[in-house]
């Protein structure tokens, strides 16, 4: 009996780490901020054609309304219960997007605020995007409910209940951060409410959770919400499947807390990644490509089976996070293409790709000021449409870097080579490298301040390529470059550093 329960452990576990997505398909994108009905026509007319797997949304639950700013982004991660409705869209049309998207393939994955309530700032009153009644002060939100018995302010110690040290453990945990009012998750009843709204959206039919703010929460008080999971809506998955499970923990080591603390609960984000290869690329503090060559593990990351990879996220892309100024967001479009593309080659860690909207910088003291601006909106604050332009690029000042053709076909180009191996290394000992994936794929990066002219080993059958990083192939031809593997395996690949992009991929699927 021991053993065969030690083995429904192991499975519980081990399934939590599985992203459910179809076969063949290997990257997320997170939508940040966008409208239910766009993701869901975006599912059907974009992401499912071109392969992607999923896509992360913003927290779905009422929030509070901020008036002052107006309408910033963080107001979606300040809950006030866990009703469906948000300025993404009402429960009709959630529930909506969660069956088309699921219709063809790619499956919604939703960002959890179970942390803490609003902030203890917030007021009283009904200014939330369902219009139930909350009052911060008093910690009452009846449309949960929790009362000021589910916070943990008893278990505070510091002089004004925020977290004031990061090298104590437990005022990480049991303290408020910004001010956010924080939850006692060890209560059963607090457990059973969350646990309610996270079956719920699983009976809808979503496939997983990122869990926002993991690090402030007790690891064992994870664990046993996790365990109260439901399976998977058969209509769309295998009797049994467990939701993936992804958790927010920002570990750039150095501090009281450990991303390995949480990885035997799933997947953690590995936030060391993004910093890291914004430092390469950007080649600050004497940091080469040439370094890459034992890229993952090998620079002291998470097991590769444990870690969520990304270039940038809504946090850090902003200056906050972690990261700094290493950080390579979309406003660096030339180098940011450079850094996803190699993330979508490498077989490091499970790949999500940031998709954002556009705001009005404006720095003081390199700090920008204007860091909380929420969604491209109208004047009464709601959420303008993700509209389409000829191009296929984006308009209304959203980004859309997933619709960049670049970034289009490097996830292309990780479904084609999933699973093949690391290989075919190369460099030149600065800024100009190469690998392959088997006998699958194979790219080619020049970030150095010179033209680039060499002949590589690509491992791949000989033939005629189209590189989709110029280009791509659309019937028998390249809308870029070609590039041609002889028989021995061997490709000539000429990038100038005055290039838009100056790298190149080519991969079997891509072959003429």
């Amino acid at each position: 009996m021991k053993l065969l329960l030690l083995f429904a452990f192991v499975g519980l576990c081990a399934a939590q780490y599985n992203s459910n997505f179809r076969a063949g398909r290997t990257s997320m994108v997170h939508l940040f901020e966008w409208r239910w009905s766009d993701i869901a026509a975006e599912c059907e007319r974009y992401l499912a054609p071109n392969g992607f797997g999923g896509v992360q949304i913003s927290p779905p639950n009422e929030n509070i309304v901020i008036s002052n700013p107006w309408r910033p982004w963080y107001e979606r991660y300040q809950p006030v219960s866990y009703k469906l409705c948000s300025r993404s869209g009402t429960e009709a049309q959630f529930r909506d997007m969660v069956t088309r998207c699921n219709n063809v393939g790619v499956y919604i994955y939703v960002d959890a605020i179970i942390n803490h309530m609003c902030g203890s700032g917030g007021g009283a009153g009904t200014h939330s995007t369902c219009g139930s009644y909350f009052n911060a002060g008093t910690k009452d939100f009846s449309a949960v409910p929790y009362s000021n018995l589910d916070f943990n302010d008893g278990k505070c110690y510091t002089s004004n209940g925020e977290i004031q040290n990061y090298g104590d453990v437990n005022q990480v945990r049991n303290c408020r951060l910004v001010g956010l009012l924080d939850l006692a998750l060890e209560k059963d009843y607090v457990r059973g409410k969350i646990a309610a709204y996270l079956n719920n959206l699983i009976s809808i039919g979503v496939a997983g959770f990122r869990l926002d703010a993991a690090k402030h929460m007790w690891p064992g008080d994870i664990y046993n919400i996790i365990s109260r999971l439901t399976s998977l809506n058969t209509k769309w998955f295998p009797s049994g499947t467990r939701p993936f499970i992804f958790q927010e923990v920002i570990d750039l080591g150095g501090e009281a807390i450990s991303a390995s603390e949480y990885t035997s609960i799933g997947r953690v984000t590995e936030f060391k990644y993004g910093a890291k290869l914004g430092t390469v690329i950007r080649r600050l503090n004497g940091e080469k490509m040439a370094y890459l060559k034992n890229w993952g593990e090998g620079w002291g990351f998470m097991p590769n089976d444990r870690a969520v990879v990304f270039v940038d996220n809504h946090d850090n892309q902003r200056g906050h996070g972690a990261g700094g100024a290493s950080i390579l967001t979309f406003w660096d479009a030339r180098l940011y293409k450079m850094a996803v593309g190699f993330m979508l080659a490498h077989p490091y860690g499970f790949t999500r790709i940031m998709s954002s909207f556009r705001w009005p910088r404006n720095f003081v003291n390199n700090q920008d000021q204007n860091d909380w601006i929420g969604p491209p909106s109208y004047s009464d604050g709601s959420t303008k449409p993700v509209t389409i332009n000829a191009d296929t690029t984006c308009g209304n000042d959203w980004v859309c870097e997933h619709r960049w053709r670049q970034i289009k076909n490097m996830a292309i180009f990780r479904n084609v080579v999933d699973g093949q191996p690391f290989s075919n290394w190369w460099d030149n000992g600065s800024n100009q490298v190469a690998f392959g994936r088997g006998n699958r794929g194979f790219i080619v990066f020049n970030n150095d301040d010179w033209y680039m002219d060499v002949t590589l080993y690509t491992g791949l059958p000989s033939g005629t390529y189209c590189d989709v990083i110029s280009g791509q192939k659309e019937g028998g031809r390249c809308t870029g470059r070609q590039i041609t593997v002889d028989g021995t395996g061997k490709a000539r690949f000429q990038i100038s550093n005055n290039d838009e992009d100056p790298f190149a991929a080519i991969h079997v699927d891509a072959k003429l």
